[in-house]
C-alpha cells in the first residue's frame, strides 16, 4: 500500500518516516513492540498535527474486515479499521441501527471515537457514547480489554490514541429505522436565537446551515423518525422547493436525500452519501463548542463579527450535542452545542478569522474539537478538561515511555 503522506486536505504533510499497514493483529502486535514512536492514522479527516509523528504512521485499513452482531447482547464487535460506510449496510440488512452516525460515513470509526467526533441531536450523546468495550494494543504489544463500567473505561474510549493502537470496538446497536429529511430555507436569525430550544428540539437530529450573513440562518436540515410529521414552516422558515446543498449554490448530488422521502437511517442521518466525499478535501474545517445554555449569546456574539469571518468561511453549521462523561470529549459533564466551520484552503486568510472568532467566544469558554484547525493556545485549553490529570496518570500506565505521545499531544494533553 502507499506511504501515509498528508491529511485528508492535503494541507498538513506527516513527517514519520515509514507506513504500516499489517495484515493481522499479531503483526500489529509485533510493529508496536519494536517501533519507539507510532500513531496511527484513520481517514486522515483531521486538520492539524494530531496524528505527526516523527516515527511511524499506522493504518489498520490493511487487516481483515470484521463485523460480529451479537443479537442476543445488541451489540456489534468491528475491526479498528471500519470505517461507517462499511459497517451500516451489513447492520441494516440484519435488522439492526447505531443511534446516530456522522455527518460524512466514510470515517474509521475508531478515529471518529477517538476524538469524540458526533452527529446531532439534543438526545444524543457523541458517537463514543456507543462504545461498550474496547481493545487496546499497548506500548508492550500486549492486548488490553476495557468495558463500560470499568475504573478507566470513561479515560480510555476518547484518548486521542494516547493508550495505544484501538483494534476492536464493541458497539451498542438499536432496532433498524427510518428517516424522513427535510429542509427549510432562510429562517429569521432572531427568531432561532429566541426559540433555539424549540428550534434543535424538533426533530430526531437537526442542523443549521448558515455562512453568517445579514438576519438569516440559511437553512434547517430536520431529520425525523416514524411518526413524525415535518411541518408545514419551521420558525420563519419556508419548506426548500427541491434537493439542496449546505453550501448555497452547490450541486446536491452528493447529499442525502430530503424532501420527506422516508430512507433507512445510514442514508438520512449523515449530509453526505456513502461514497460521495472526495478524496481530498477542498477546505480547512475548524469546530468549537460550548455549554446548550450559552448557544443564543454564543450565536448573536459570532453574528457580531461575522465581517471577520467572511473571507474564509464557505459555511458554518450548528448542531446539539446531549453532554457525556468520557475525560477528554469535548461534550464532557454538560450539554453543548457546536459551532462548525468550512474554510477557504489559506491559512493566510483562515487564521484571522479563527482569532476573531475564538475572541468573540471567549467568555463561553469554547472547547474545540481536537481534530480540527484553531489558534487557542493550550493554556486556554487544558483546564476546560477536569480529568485531564486522570487521564495523564492512565496514559502514563499504558504507555510509560511515551511511545504514542507526539508534539500535539504534548502541547494540549501533558503540557511538555
Amino acid at each position: 500500500m502507499h506511504k501515509i503522506t498528508h491529511n485528508w486536505s492535503e494541507q498538513f504533510a506527516f513527517g514519520a518516516l515509514s507506513s504500516h499497514f499489517p495484515a493481522d493483529i499479531p503483526a500489529l502486535q509485533e510493529l508496536v513492540r519494536q517501533t519507539p514512536k507510532l500513531r496511527v492514522a484513520g481517514a486522515r479527516h483531521s486538520f492539524n498535527d494530531i496524528v505527526d509523528t516523527p516515527g511511524a504512521i499506522l493504518s489498520l485499513r490493511g487487516l481483515e474486515r470484521r463485523i460480529r452482531i451479537d443479537a442476543a447482547a445488541r451489540t456489534v464487535t468491528v475491526d479498528g479499521g471500519t470505517t461507517y460506510a462499511e459497517l451500516c449496510p451489513v447492520l441494516d440488512a440484519a435488522g439492526w441501527a447505531l443511534f446516530n452516525l456522522p455527518s460524512i460515513p466514510d470515517f474509521t470509526i475508531v478515529g471518529a471515537v477517538s476524538t469524540a467526533t458526533h452527529g446531532s441531536g439534543d438526545g444524543n450523546r457523541n458517537l463514543a457514547s456507543s462504545v461498550a468495550a474496547l481493545d487496546i494494543v499497548t506500548a508492550t504489544g500486549d492486548i488490553v480489554q476495557l468495558r463500560r463500567g470499568e475504573p478507566d473505561f470513561d479515560g480510555a474510549v476518547v484518548s486521542l490514541g494516547a493508550l495505544g493502537v484501538v483494534v476492536s470496538l464493541t458497539l451498542d446497536l438499536v432496532p433498524r429505522f427510518d428517516i424522513r429529511q427535510s429542509v427549510y430555507h432562510k429562517l429569521p436569525f432572531d427568531d432561532v436565537v429566541g426559540n433555539f430550544d424549540a428550534v434543535m428540539g424538533s426533530a430526531y437530529s437537526l442542523s443549521l446551515f448558515t455562512h453568517w450573513n445579514g438576519d438569516l440562518v440559511d437553512q434547517a436540515w430536520l431529520k425525523q423518525r416514524e411518526g413524525e410529521t415535518a411541518p408545514p414552516t419551521l420558525f420563519g422558515g419556508q419548506p426548500a422547493p427541491g434537493e439542496s446543498s449546505p453550501v448555497w449554490g452547490k450541486d446536491p448530488a452528493g447529499t442525502t436525500a430530503q424532501q420527506g422521502v422516508a430512507g433507512t437511517w445510514y442514508d438520512r442521518l449523515p449530509h453526505a452519501r456513502i461514497g460521495a466525499i472526495p478524496a481530498i478535501g477542498y477546505e480547512y474545517q475548524a469546530e468549537y463548542f460550548v455549554a446548550r445554555a450559552d448557544a443564543p449569546a454564543a450565536m448573536r456574539a459570532i453574528k457580531a463579527i461575522e465581517a471577520a469571518l467572511h473571507p474564509a468561511l464557505v459555511v458554518s453549521e450548528i448542531r446539539t450535542i446531549k453532554g457525556d462523561e468520557f475525560w477528554l470529549s469535548t461534550n464532557h459533564g454538560a450539554d453543548s452545542v457546536g459551532f462548525h466551520f468550512s474554510l477557504v484552503r489559506d491559512w493566510a486568510v483562515v487564521r484571522p478569522a479563527l482569532l476573531a472568532l475564538e475572541a468573540a467566544l471567549a467568555p463561553f469558554k469554547p472547547r474545540p474539537h481536537w481534530g480540527k484547525l484553531y489558534v487557542l493556545p493550550p493554556s486556554a485549553v487544558m483546564p476546560l478538561y477536569p480529568r485531564l490529570e486522570a487521564f495523564r496518570a492512565l496514559a502514563a500506565r499504558h504507555d510509560p515511555a511515551g511511545k504514542f505521545r507526539n508534539t500535539y499531544l504534548d502541547r494540549f494533553i501533558f503540557g511538555a
